[in-house]
């Protein structure tokens, strides 16, 4: 279970402070599905870097079961099962999709479990097992990749920083077919970042921030239909009913 005890992240330019997260309290219980969305700007994609040790928060605590992870580094936390997925996925060029997958389950992959983890994310796995992580991959396919390492590593806690953002239409429905897969059966919480209806529509959990606070929380029936009309064609919320 992840807690955020009044977590609190302030900036400043050398005159003023800006809080970009002000006293949020929430919580993940175990085998949670949870959604964040809000506006542009609302602090959502920092808090997510703050669960998973990228930045620090400036006031308040992170316990990761029972543990205070509040000033853990990155590598400690993933090695307690936390894992992340960026908006934009980093590519490695000269290494292949397998070795990726390897790396991050921590050992050397069968072929047949490498397949496995490639056609839950919709990849036909032997074609893309050998090849390299780099510019020759679309967005949508890296992003799928990242997926299907967070699957290998068999995480307690994932994290995913808008994983719609910057690929196509078909991609996108793909991806949101990897997180209904990933929904069967799952052991572990699940965290994403995300203006997205049908990936709203999975979740067990709505979170609405803005401004750097919790605007309104609850199940996706109690949620989904007060965002309803609050989607302006980019998909940027204008915000309305608390």
């Amino acid at each position: 279970m992840l807690e955020l005890k009044n977590i609190s992240f302030t900036v400043s330019d050398g005159k003023e402070a800006l809080g970009i997260v002000n006293d949020v309290s929430l919580t993940v219980p175990d085998g949670e599905f949870m959604v964040i969305t809000g506006p542009n700007g609302g602090g959502k994609s920092t808090l997510a870097r703050l669960i998973m040790g990228i930045e620090k928060p400036t006031g308040g605590q992170i316990l990761f079961n029972g543990t205070d992870i509040t000033n853990l580094s990155i590598t400690e936390r993933a090695k307690m099962g936390i894992g992340y997925a960026f908006q934009q996925p980093p590519r490695f060029k000269g290494l292949t999709v397998r070795r990726l997958l390897s790396l991050a389950h921590g050992s050397e992959l069968p072929e047949d479990q490498c397949c496995s983890y490639l056609t839950k994310v919709g990849l036909c796995s032997k074609d893309y097992l050998n090849r390299e992580v780099d510019a020759s991959l679309s967005g949508g396919e890296v992003k799928r990749i990242e997926i299907a390492t967070l699957m290998a590593r068999e995480l307690s806690l994932a994290i995913y920083d808008e994983p719609e953002a910057g690929i196509d239409l078909w991609s996108f429905t793909m991806l949101v077919e990897s997180f209904k897969t990933m929904m069967t059966g799952r052991k572990e919480s699940v965290i994403i970042i995300s203006h997205q209806e049908r990936i709203m529509q999975l979740a067990d959990e709505i979170v609405v921030i803005a401004d750097g606070k919790i605007r309104n929380r609850g199940t996706k029936d109690e949620i989904f239909p007060k965002l309803m009309g609050e989607f302006d064609n980019a998909c940027n919320f204008r915000g309305g009913e608390n």
